[in-house]
């Protein structure tokens, strides 16, 4: 009788180990980064004016940051001259 209710449970326990559909992946623009691309090289004070959605990071050099992946998140990068170098959304 055990080897039984064995042969029925073990196909199911397996099927559970099955690796279940890949993980999407982000458009590369899901954080509006591609419209305030005209940004990069200007000076880190064009942004006190401006508003940005939720989430947004402004990064100055070695800014201490979590690698959370978040596709809508826009974060903003600040080179070591002050100025905007680039625009991501992670």
């Amino acid at each position: 009788m055990k080897q039984l209710v064995l042969a029925f449970v073990a196909p199911l326990a397996l099927a559970a180990c099955v690796a279940g559909e890949p993980a999407a992946v982000a458009d590369e623009d899901t954080c509006g980064a591609a419209a305030l691309e005209h940004l990069v090289g200007q000076p880190q004070s064009v942004l006190d004016g401006m508003t940005f959605p939720d989430g947004t990071r402004i990064l100055p050099p070695g800014a201490p940051m979590t690698m959370d992946f978040r596709p809508d998140r826009l974060n903003i990068f600040i080179g070591e001259d002050g100025l905007i170098e680039r625009l991501q959304c992670v």
